[in-house]
């Protein structure tokens, strides 16, 4: 009987073992499909304003009438890995667009890596409290979420999971009205 309550036990410990907030490993993290939401005009809220520390030790501030795209990302997170050169090719053939990720439950020094690595050129905010503050719209419901910011300030669509081009096209089309360069 013993043996028993022991095998229980160790089950339901270990039962629990990746689901934590606090893991950085692949395999505690939900990942999107891909798939993406934009909103009509009338069903879109105003997106939480955006500012604070980045991952280089400097500052940001969303600038208000700008559509911005936001990039929740983590370095040990494959679809994140995937993506950033996509989102570095438009952030770079999009000046008129700001780009700003959010890195989430990972550490400094392995998100710097990332960022040389891919050579990111838009910042990173390090706080990802302001990925709470966009419930009630299109929340970051996966690692990697990427949500879109018309130039009213309102949240207009989300790619929950691993860009692609052609998504990303599409729905910056969608949001601005008019063509992105690839």
């Amino acid at each position: 009987m013993k043996l028993i309550f022991a095998l229980a036990a160790v089950l339901a410990l270990t039962s629990c073992s990746t689901g934590g907030t606090s893991s950085n490993s692949e395999s505690a993290y939900i990942s999107g499909d891909g798939s993406a939401i934009v909103l009509n005009e009338s069903e879109r809220i105003k997106a939480p304003q955006m500012s604070g520390e980045t991952l280089d030790g400097g500052n940001f501030t969303s600038t208000l009438g700008v559509i911005t795209v936001v990039n929740v990302w983590a370095s040990w997170c494959s679809p994140c890995r995937a993506e950033a050169p996509t989102l570095e090719e438009f952030a770079k053939n999009n000046p008129k667009i700001q780009f700003v990720g959010i890195l989430t439950r990972d550490n400094l020094s392995s998100a710097q890596s990332f960022v040389e690595r891919f050579g990111l050129t838009y910042p990173t905010l390090i706080d990802d409290a302001v990925i709470a503050s966009f419930r009630g719209s299109l929340p970051a419901n996966a690692i990697p979420t990427t949500i879109v910011i018309d130039t009213n300030g309102r949240v207009a669509a989300r790619i929950s999971g691993q860009v692609t081009v052609a998504t990303m096209k599409d729905v910056l089309e969608k949001v601005s009205g008019s063509a992105v360069n690839v």
